[in-house]
């Protein structure tokens, strides 16, 4: 038996992971006097907050419920498919949960060396083998895979919080000082940090910059383009409609990003996301 754990960079919330057949432990957030969980808090109030100056703080599951999801799946072969390394102290916690656990030979902790959209289908196709009776380690040899087929792109309106979550290339720690202009920053492919990729003058040019960049990667129906957004609706789907014009057979999906991304991007930050099937 085989049971997948995750946290909510996949942007599951853990009732809807339950429904699905598998665990989400989210992450930690807090703004104000307000101390929550990912996913769980009211977005609205949460912006509203973030209007007002107030700075918000992202962290890790705490160490205690990753524990207690291996725990409650004893017997199980479990892999937890974490958020990238690096980008967050999540993975470095369900690897202590692991050394931890009672069972610890039957726990594996898989770096995805991404997020969000791309670590979001990695997650249903995880699940989908284990409905199909995939081994353990027939999961884990597609995950590896998948991990290297995909990239993500991040075009932020406020750099601020990039700059002062720390979690750039020294190059790309450099183009904050740029203003009125849309850096567009790209993670490296160790998924370690975000490394600077362009700089363009609108929210327009700044996709197509990636639209002519991913022509050469021969995006279609083998792919899956994900477009997330920190409030930014509006501009997620001018974008969706650009690369649906570039290219005719991908699939392109929207979705929101959650507090946690929120306060790593900042607000109205876009993301734009591939992963190979």
């Amino acid at each position: 038996m085989v049971q997948i754990i995750t946290d909510s960079s996949s942007l599951y919330t853990p009732e809807e992971a339950r429904s699905l057949g598998f665990d989400a432990v989210p992450l930690c957030i807090s703004i104000g006097d307000i101390h929550e969980r990912d996913l769980l808090l009211d977005m609205d109030d949460y912006y509203e907050k973030i209007e007002q100056g107030l700075i918000p703080r992202s962290s890790q599951p705490p160490l205690g419920d990753v524990i207690d999801a291996f725990e409650s799946h004893s017997g199980s072969d479990i892999i937890n498919i974490s958020m990238a390394d690096g980008l967050s102290g999540t993975y470095q916690t369900a690897c202590s949960a692991r050394e931890m656990a009672g069972e610890k030979k039957r726990i594996s902790v898989f770096n995805s060396r991404t997020l969000c959209g791309p670590h979001r289908y990695m997650v249903q196709k995880a699940q989908e083998m284990k409905d199909q009776g995939c081994s353990a380690d027939q999961i884990l040899a597609w995950l590896e895979q998948a991990a290297g087929r995909t990239e993500s792109f991040l075009i932020p309106q406020d750099f601020s919080f990039l700059k002062r979550g720390g979690r750039l290339t020294p190059l790309a720690a450099a183009t904050g000082s740029v203003l009125k202009l849309k850096p567009i920053m790209k993670l490296t492919k160790d998924g370690k940090r975000l490394d600077k990729f362009g700089i363009k003058r609108t929210m327009a040019m700044a996709a197509d910059s990636i639209i002519q960049y991913l022509k050469d990667k021969n995006l279609d129906r083998r792919h899956i383009l994900y477009i997330s957004h920190a409030h930014a609706p509006e501009d997620a789907q001018k974008i969706k409609a650009m690369f649906e014009k570039a290219f005719a057979e991908l699939e392109v999906q929207i979705l929101e990003l959650s507090a946690v991304f929120v306060a790593q991007g900042g607000p109205r930050c876009v993301a734009i996301q591939y992963i190979e099937r």
